[in-house]
């Protein structure tokens, strides 16, 4: 990924919206449709995405325009934790 990255920028300022899982026992349901928490920049959802507990991040995505080839329409929460660490730097 370092020379992806290097090559990258991403748009930070870009809309987007973390959206939380319902959940049962700290588990998702998949029957059930995710909700919106915030709705912002992919920088405010992150930053918003990292205060909750890491125990419940896996509850979490946030939703983008894509920006091939770091960022996809639905970041996962191990996408969302890497863009956090590669954020200065992009």
């Amino acid at each position: 990924m370092g020379d992806v990255v290097a090559e990258s920028k991403v748009d930070f300022s870009a809309p987007a919206v973390l959206n939380k899982w319902p959940s049962l026992a700290n588990q998702r349901q998949p029957d059930r449709e995710p909700y919106q928490v915030i709705e912002g920049t992919l920088d405010e959802c992150i930053t918003a995405f990292m205060q909750k507990p890491a125990a419940t991040r896996h509850l979490y995505e946030i939703r983008t325009l894509a920006q091939p080839p770091l960022v996809t329409g639905i970041l996962s929460p191990e996408h969302v934790i890497e863009l956090s660490r590669w954020r200065e730097f992009l």
